[in-house]
């Protein structure tokens, strides 16, 4: 990330530029609030909706940065009244796009670990339930789409009544299948060597179908031939494809809540005599700014290097070190302790987080022109946040009670993977950080 001086050769900054950069931010706000208003915000947002709550959080943050990065020369009591309120609208209208965003990083996530569908309880249930697609069935015994249809739809009905109160799926087993509980270990995971003998009988069925052709015999039915060529198995992933289905539902549900909580949240603020409030302080900032009288011959170059200069006091302070390597272990070490608390690693990397928001600002206002090696370091920070509160959510739902062994397996996987994520975040800002110190030495 580049640590650019400013050009002491440059003349000084007045305190008009902050003015005006601040009624064109009030301006943006009072825009973006009659689109939201147009568009609506009922129970089903629109997509003009959501657009417009980002450009107020947009808007309110630029503003709440600028009133503390540049308060030397604003007005001391309006200015501390007005931050707490901006920082309460940008975080209240947040709240509902970090559950969304939240819930897609992780179901992705499944799905990349796993091989299933971010949503897999449904699809795992039908592919179960139906024969593989290209094939046709001769001879007797054969199972019509109808009924493949409404098999799938019992298994559907099946698997989502077991997931809602945390049990595993009660399935009828097929003639000739022993029910496993697991390895020799008793902890629910198959033990070396019994993977294969554990595996439901009709997959063992499927497997010889896909080897020689034909349906092998079991009792009660007759060989079924297949008339297409078989398709290649999908690799069998054990607890943890068979946890995803249910982590997949589980992370759905408690993250939908929390986001129409949070949408209702949001509602009820932006109806809120509170909000209306601060509106009309940004409306009469569009057209007044109340400076303090030593704006008159203030330079805002050296309030934005005090911006700049804690920045770099930050990062100093991180352990640049450990996120010099791509594997950091001791950030697993937290886990799925009972303590719920925040990883204790994490809060060092948001305050960095903040402070460069704060300096990409002020250089907004300078007018300095948006620098490359901020907006790498910028992004690689908020895929930091990002990843830890997924990470968060994993381990949440994992303490959940009573849930079945192989969805807390997955989970646990889960949670690794975010914390894995966040070291690369971690790395990759320690990489951006030494490459354009590197170029301004």
């Amino acid at each position: 990330m580049a640590q650019r001086h400013l050009d002491p050769t440059a003349g000084p900054v007045p305190a008009d530029a902050l003015a005006r950069y601040l009624r064109d931010q009030a301006t943006e706000f009072l825009r973006a609030l009659r689109l939201h208003r147009e568009t609506g915000a009922g129970a089903a947002a629109s997509d003009g909706s959501v657009e417009a709550a980002r450009s107020l959080r947009r808007a309110a943050r630029r503003i709440s940065a600028s009133l503390h990065t540049f308060q030397p020369v604003l007005d001391p009591d309006w200015s501390e009244a007005m931050r707490p309120e901006l920082a309460w609208v940008s975080g209240t209208l947040a709240l509902e796009h970090a559950c969304a965003s939240r819930l897609d990083q992780l179901l992705l996530a499944l799905h990349r670990l796993s091989g299933a569908a971010p949503l897999p309880a449904r699809r795992t249930a039908a592919s179960r339930a139906q024969a593989p697609a290209g094939l046709t069935l001769t001879g007797p015994g054969t199972t019509t789409a109808s009924a493949a249809t409404a098999s799938a739809a019992t298994a559907v009905a099946t698997v989502d009544t077991d997931a809602d109160d945390g049990k595993a799926p009660q399935e009828t087993p097929p003639p000739g299948h022993e029910p496993r509980t697991g390895g020799t270990g008793g902890n629910g995971l198959p033990a070396e060597g019994e993977l294969e003998a554990g595996r439901p009988a009709r997959l063992r069925h499927a497997a010889a179908a896909t080897a020689t052709g034909t349906v092998p015999r079991t009792p009660g039915r007759k060989a079924t031939t297949l008339t297409a060529p078989a398709a290649a198995p999908a690799p069998d992933r054990g607890n943890l494809t068979v946890g995803a289905a249910k982590a997949g539902a589980l992370l759905d549900r408690q993250l939908t809540l929390a986001r129409t909580r949070a949408h209702s949240t949001a509602l009820q603020a932006l109806g809120s005599s509170r909000f209306h409030a601060v509106a009309d302080k940004v409306a009469v900032l569009a057209s007044e700014v109340p400076l303090s009288p030593a704006a008159a011959d203030a330079d805002l170059r050296p309030l934005a290097d005090a911006a700049r200069e804690r920045l770099a006091d930050a990062v100093a302070a991180l352990p640049l070190l450990t996120a010099g390597s791509p594997y950091n272990a001791e950030a697993l070490i937290h886990g799925l302790s009972p303590d719920p608390a925040p990883h204790p690693q994490d809060a060092p990397w948001h305050q960095v987080r903040l402070l460069l928001r704060l300096h990409r600002y002020a250089l907004e206002v300078l007018r300095a022109g948006p620098d490359p090696g901020l907006l790498a370091a910028g992004e690689a920070l908020d895929r930091h946040r990002d990843a830890a509160e997924a990470a968060a959510a994993a381990a949440q739902a994992a303490r959940t009670p009573r849930i079945a062994p192989a969805t807390a397996y997955a989970l646990g996987v889960l949670h690794a993977d975010q914390r894995h994520e966040v070291e690369a975040a971690r790395y990759a800002f320690q990489r951006s950080w030494q490459k354009e110190n590197t170029g301004t030495s």
